[in-house]
């Protein structure tokens, strides 16, 4: 049985070390390997310790000027721990390393007095492996966030994409057997663990992830355009993540060059934002956007907006008419809820956490497949329909409001009990 924890009253709990391997809480999101995750894994460690849970999040090394330690927030420690090269190592080549980084965690609590944590929590699959070594070793309980998996992404791959590689698949299922509790992003996901990685249903729970609702505000759309040197009357079609295949920026590049076959006369006012920049696969062909734009005729209204501060990212989303999320999958899809947070209607795929982060019709429009022209005929209808829009912003606020980082964090707490108070009844029986 899979089910929505709610209650934090349970076990004590006093410290516990957050594993989060291949990308740093402290990293700026939408480029390399620094996307939701990250603000994820910042945004409720924050909380978590603002409830009295001391946190430590254990993440690899990038750069020789990083201190061993960084103070993250009242409460939070972030430990950067040294594995190969600092620097030009792709995520793809760190399953090499994660025997460096498993002795770099266990020397770590080996300098703390015995029993210091009281449990793991470890996200994606490579800082699973590392917990499940450390939570055998430390004899505490292993809670795992998966964010995105393997199998699913492989079912759902984008066309020139590259398939994710056995040893992932492989280090998963062993995760999956090896956690206490795993933790899904919707029940969507839920179902996948279960069904693609055989996981046990009794330790499946589902905690969906939030956005900052005092940051992420409608706000005065002429004003933000302006600021951002967009005219007032511009149809501003914003993309905002990492450029690779499976986010496909490409599509929403492609549906506006269909936009324009269709209704040449709006391309004065089209504007398509790109905010992001390179990772993963999108590694090997970081001109590809720029260059599709400029063989479909379109780089006129596109631009590329590297990766920006959280407070910027608020305006651009606030200037937009709407924002699109296209990926091939999601485990959630954090840009559709801070989206919609902003007062914008969200455009999205109809693939694995999106239909929970959007409302089809409500606050946003799904759309099945990745055909250009069903995004252009979709993108069409709305913008050209006020009344539409302004009912969509209205349904995009509400929708977000359910979806903050407290509840989220309430959340986790309860898992953590739970996984605690299990653990410690097991090793007294």
């Amino acid at each position: 049985m899979v089910i929505n924890s709610s209650s934090s009253q349970s076990a004590e709990i006093r410290r516990i070390a957050i594993l989060s391997v291949h990308t740093s809480p402290l990293h700026q999101p939408g480029t390399g390997d620094s996307g939701g995750m990250n603000v994820y894994v910042a945004e409720t460690a924050k909380r978590i310790a603002a409830r009295g849970i001391e946190v430590e999040i254990f993440t690899r090394a990038t750069s020789l000027v990083e201190p061993e330690t960084t103070q993250l927030a009242s409460g939070v420690l972030v430990r950067h721990i040294p594995a190969g090269p600092f620097e030009g190592l792709r995520k793809e080549d760190l399953p090499a390393q994660l025997c460096a980084v498993t002795a770099g965690v266990l020397r770590a609590e080996a300098a703390k007095n015995e029993g210091f944590y009281d449990l793991i929590h470890s996200h994606y699959w490579l800082s699973g492996q590392v917990g499940w070594i450390a939570q055998e070793r430390w004899g505490v309980p292993l809670v795992h966030t998966m964010h995105t998996m393997a199998r699913v992404k492989n079912l759902t791959l984008a066309k020139g994409d590259s398939p994710e590689p056995a040893i992932r698949e492989i280090g998963e299922e062993q995760v999956v057997t090896a956690a206490d509790r795993l933790v899904a992003n919707t029940h969507a996901e839920a179902k996948e663990l279960i069904e693609l990685y055989h996981a046990d249903p009794k330790r499946v729970r589902v905690v969906h992830p939030g956005v900052d609702l005092n940051k992420f505000i409608p706000g005065d759309k002429a004003a933000a355009r302006k600021e951002l040197g967009i005219s007032n009357d511009s149809i501003v079609l914003l993309f905002v993540g990492r450029i690779q295949p499976l986010k496909a920026p490409d599509i929403l590049i492609r549906a506006a060059a269909e936009i324009l076959k269709q209704a040449p006369q709006l391309r004065s006012r089209l504007l398509v934002a790109i905010c992001g920049g390179p990772s993963g696969s999108g590694l090997d062909h970081p001109d590809s956007l720029v260059e599709l734009a400029t063989n479909l005729g379109v780089s006129d209204v596109v631009k590329f907006v590297p990766p920006t501060s959280r407070a910027q990212l608020v305006k651009w989303f606030q200037a937009a008419t709407l924002c699109a999320v296209p990926s091939y999958s999601e485990s959630f899809g954090l840009v559709a809820i801070e989206a919609q947070a902003c007062g914008i209607p969200v455009i999205a795929a109809r693939v694995g956490g999106l239909p929970t982060a959007v409302r089809d019709g409500i606050s946003g429009v799904l759309v099945d497949g990745h055909d250009e022209k069903d995004w252009a005929r979709e993108i069409l209808r709305v913008t050209s329909d006020e009344n539409l829009q302004n009912k969509l912003a209205v349904g995009a606020i509400d929708h977000a409001s359910h979806f903050g980082w407290e509840d989220t964090t309430e959340k986790l707490i309860a898992v953590y009990n739970e996984a605690v108070t299990s653990s410690r009844a097991r090793i007294r029986a």
